[in-house]
């Protein structure tokens, strides 16, 4: 009565080999363009934060310009204009040291 061989020739989308290949490719891209970038910043701010050691100069998060006097295991003391604080080792950006012009008045 039905051919199930015509039956399933109908059924079956035509291209559907493309459909993986574009899945694919769309996550190779979205890896290569997003996340790879992302934990490479996040494995060198890490290492920025291990390196950390007395006298270097270095500016929160929040934007604010010190000397390191001491380092421990997660947060870190720093000389500012009217004193010192510490501050967490994650509130530490990693985007460079401080410049020598805002801390003169620290030093």
């Amino acid at each position: 009565m039905f051919d199930l061989n015509l039956i399933l020739a109908q059924a079956a989308p035509a291209g559907g080999g493309s459909t993986l290949v574009f899945i694919v490719g769309t996550m190779l891209v979205f890896y290569f363009f997003i996340m790879r970038p992302q934990l490479k910043k996040q494995k060198e701010a890490r290492k920025f934060r291990e390196n950390i050691a007395k006298g270097d100069k270095v500016v929160t998060v929040g934007g604010i310009h010190g000397k390191v006097l001491d380092v421990n295991d997660k947060t870190a003391i720093l000389q500012v204009a009217k004193g010192e604080i510490r501050v967490d080792l994650a509130g530490i950006s990693a985007e460079g040291a401080a410049d020598g012009e805002a801390l003169k008045s620290a030093s």
